[in-house]
This record gives C-alpha cells, sequence and structure tokens, in this order.
C-alpha cells in the first residue's frame, strides 16, 4: 500500500471537523486539561455526559507533569488513594497516609481515561471571552486558537454553547477573572502562602457553582476563594474534580 499524502490531511481535517463541529454544542465544557479537569471530565465522560476540555497548551496535565520541582513524583494523601486506583495509578505507601505516584503514569492514565470515557479533547485552544445572557447565566464560551494569541493577531474568535463551564485553569482561574472583570458580581480573592494541609483540606470545600454556569475546582477553586496553595500533593485535586464532576451531573439530571 503506498501512502498519499493528501489523503492523510484530508483525513485528519475531515474527520477533526466533524468533531469540532458537534461539539461547539456540549454539556460541559471544562477549561484546563491539568489533575483537577482531567478527573472531572473522566468522570463526567463515565456518566455519559457531552463533555469537551479546552486546554491552551499543546500538552494536556497542567502542573502535574513536572512533579515536585521536575522530579517526576507526586504525593496522594490517604482521603484520594481511591482514585489512584480508581484510574490504575500504581503508587508506593512512603509512610502512614502518604503515597507516591509517578507523574508521567498519572497525568497519562487520567487522560487515557478520560479518552476512553468519550471525552474531546482541544488543545492549543484559548478562551477569550465568556457568553452571559438574558438569563444571568454562562451559556458558552468565546475560543481561539493559542498561537494566534501568542502572536498578536487580530483574528475574530468563534463561540461555542454549552450547559455547564468548569474552570480548572489552575492558580490564574482565568474564566472566573473573566467574570469579576465584566460583571463585578464574584470576586476572585487570590490565593494565599503555601500550607499544604489548609489547601488540601479547602479545596473540596472550595468546589462549587460560584456563578450560574460555573463551578470552579482545583487550585482555581482556591484561588477564587482566596485559599493557601500545596504544592506537589495532589490528592485534593482528584478529590476536587470529581466533586465537580458530581455537582455537575446532579444539577444537569435535576
Amino acid at each position: 500500500m503506498e501512502l498519499n499524502e493528501v489523503t492523510i490531511s484530508r483525513a485528519i481535517v475531515a474527520e477533526q471537523a466533524k468533531v469540532f463541529i458537534d461539539y461547539l454544542e456540549m454539556d460541559v465544557a471544562v477549561v484546563g486539561g491539568g489533575p483537577s479537569g482531567l478527573t472531572c471530565a473522566a468522570i463526567l465522560g463515565e456518566e455519559g455526559i457531552k463533555c469537551g476540555v479546552i486546554e491552551k497548551k499543546l500538552s494536556i496535565g497542567g502542573g502535574m507533569w513536572g512533579g515536585g520541582m521536575m522530579l517526576p513524583r507526586i504525593v496522594v494523601q490517604e482521603s484520594a488513594r481511591r482514585l489512584l486506583d480508581k484510574f490504575g495509578i500504581s503508587y508506593t505507601e512512603y509512610e502512614t497516609g502518604y503515597y507516591v505516584a509517578r507523574s508521567v503514569e498519572a497525568v497519562s492514565k487520567l487522560t487515557a481515561a478520560a479518552a476512553t470515557a468519550g471525552v474531546e479533547f482541544f488543545n492549543l485552544t484559548t478562551v477569550e471571552d465568556v457568553m452571559v445572557k438574558g438569563d444571568g447565566r454562562v451559556s458558552g464560551l468565546v475560543i481561539n486558537w493559542s498561537p494566534v494569541k501568542m502572536a498578536g493577531l487580530h483574528v475574530d474568535p468563534l463561540t461555542l454553547s454549552c450547559r455547564y463551564t468548569i474552570d480548572a485553569t489552575g492558580h490564574d482561574a482565568v474564566v472566573a477573572h473573566m467574570l469579576q472583570h465584566k460583571t463585578g458580581d464574584l470576586t476572585v480573592k487570590g490565593e494565599g502562602f503555601m500550607w499544604a494541609e489548609q489547601a488540601e483540606s479547602g479545596v473540596v470545600r472550595h468546589t462549587r457553582e460560584v456563578y450560574p454556569g460555573l463551578i470552579v475546582t482545583g487550585m482555581a477553586a482556591n484561588a477564587v476563594a482566596g485559599e493557601h496553595r500545596m504544592g506537589p500533593v495532589f490528592g485534593g485535586m482528584l478529590l476536587s474534580g470529581e466533586y465537580a464532576a458530581h455537582l455537575a451531573i446532579e444539577s444537569l439530571r435535576r
């Protein structure tokens, strides 16, 4: 069989165009493909929710890839160990209640779980703005290619609609900041100093619907609440993503 370059190009464009058109309307848009966003998306997909992950970078995984200071290991505490088991992420017990996993394996298996569950990924895609109409809810996102923003080009964006948006953009809390700037009805307090115990205990509590149609998860949740940061312990990220998914599922099925 001879390979035809045009056929290869046509296959990529045709198949991705179908997906892109289909996902201009979705149930849940997860903005940010870090650990909380991936966990959230995987669980949504398992429940049959039409979900897409929008990631501004080329690669999925957020800050988990680098572990702690580029040492590719992460720590997960006892309360989240069941999620390591759920996603088939191997680990060793360092001491009672502290489990060490390989960061690359963790990202890969979370990504694979989401993909297997039917989640679509839109990497190199930036959220420029949100859509809020007469009912006062976040009803969609304004998107563009990340290289357009990086190059400072003036290219009009496109829009997609979604019933819920999950802000999983980490420390930057990108979507929440957009709503703070444009509506004044949401305050992003900004994250506090490093305090792992406080941050980990707070992150699930801060995972909530902070604006109609917008749920914050992971470090975005802590940033909105003014909570501390926690460093390379990721149990809270996984638990927060799980809880964000459950919040969206519960609301969608009312």
